[in-house]
Order: structure tokens, then C-alpha cells, then sequence
């Protein structure tokens, strides 16, 4: 559909309706799909699966309204691969986006330009295996964890807090088949 669907949810009844309007429209072929705002959610960035890019959109939150303001790759442009984008966060100090491509085996890292919503992309970090489907930043926010499904391994990586740059840390870790990581308080 090319679209990220809206609607407003009653909290009351926990219904939900469209919103007017119902879309905000991404390039053909793109294939929207995960989307994070920025902590303020003036902004959100939706991860194009088909065509491994990156829509900014500012967001009208009293109307529900996105409006797309520009699209970056989320690998290499002269990458000549099959590649599909998989996962995107970002970092808490809403300065750096990042998103994880399966098939060029890498995680992006985009600079966020916090007046306009827009990125620049240009860094890729290799995940040390195959197909990242998915990864997270842990609490502290000072580290990166990328899952490779089909690599059957774990990648962990130290982020520095000035520039959003990734680091190896320690080994790649096994791990049967990871698709999603999730960090839980300890009881």
C-alpha cells in the first residue's frame, strides 16, 4: 500500500477510527515498515523495507497529520546487492537514527538534524554475520546488540555518545535463530 495508515485510538473504549486523513503516502515500492518518533514527536522516521530507505516526516500531533520531508538509503547507493531494511531505533539522546539492512549485513547510522527532521546518512557498520533482522539499544544507551538470524549469532557493539559511531565489542555471541531482542528489568 505505500502507506502509514492513522488512527486515533478512545481510551475509553479502546476503539479506534481512522484519522482525516486515514495515510501519509511513502514513494511507490517502498514498503513502510517500522516507524519512531523523536522524544518530543515533532518527528518520526518510517524504515522502507522494499527500497532500504528512510522517510522524515514532520509530524502535526493535535491532527494525527504526517508530512513526508525527505528520504535517505539506508545503504550504500552504489550497493548493487538484494538488500531489504529490517529494523530502526533511535538513540535516546535523539541525535542518531539507525537502521539494521539484511543483505548488505549492516547497521546505518544517520546523523539527526534536530530543527528539521532530516538525516544524512553515510556510516555503515558491518554486523559480523547474516541478515540482521532486528536490534536494540540497551538501557544505558551505550550499547548496540544486532540479532543475525541467519547467522545464528549476536553482535555487540559500544556506541560513542558524541559522534553515534559503533565499536566492536567482544566477541559475536551464539544464539539459535534471533529475530528480536528485548530488554527486561531484573527482578
Amino acid at each position: 500500500m505505500d502507506e502509514i495508515l492513522v488512527y486515533r485510538f478512545d481510551a475509553k473504549t479502546g476503539s479506534l477510527t481512522s484519522n482525516n486523513p486515514p495515510f501519509a503516502k511513502v514513494d511507490p515500492g517502498s514498503g513502510p515498515r517500522h516507524l519512531v518518533f523523536s522524544a518530543d514527536a515533532n518527528f518520526a522516521w518510517v524504515l522502507n523495507e522494499m527500497k532500504s530507505t528512510v522517510t522524515s516526516l514532520i509530524y502535526e500531533r493535535k491532527r494525527g497529520v504526517f508530512s513526508p520531508n525527505g528520504t535517505a538509503f539506508s545503504v550504500p547507493q552504489d550497493f548493487s546487492g538484494v538488500t531489504n531494511a529490517a529494523e530502526i531505533a533511535i538513540h535516546p539522546n535523539g541525535r542518531f537514527l539507525y537502521t539494521s539492512n539484511r543483505g548488505h549485513n549492516s547497521i546505518a547510522i544517520f546523523d539527526v538534524d534536530s530543527r528539521t527532521g532530516l538525516i544524512r546518512p553515510g556510516r555503515w557498520v558491518s554486523t559480523r554475520g547474516k541478515t540482521p533482522r532486528n536490534f536494540a539499544i540497551d538501557p544505558s544507551a551505550a550499547f548496540l546488540l544486532a540479532a543475525n538470524q541467519d547467522s545464528n549469532s549476536l553482535a555487540i557493539y559500544r556506541i560513542d555518545p558524541k559522534t553515534g559511531g559503533l565499536a566492536p565489542h567482544g566477541e559475536v555471541v551464539d544464539a539459535p535463530v534471533p529475530v528480536s531482542l528485548a530488554f527486561v528489568r531484573a527482578q
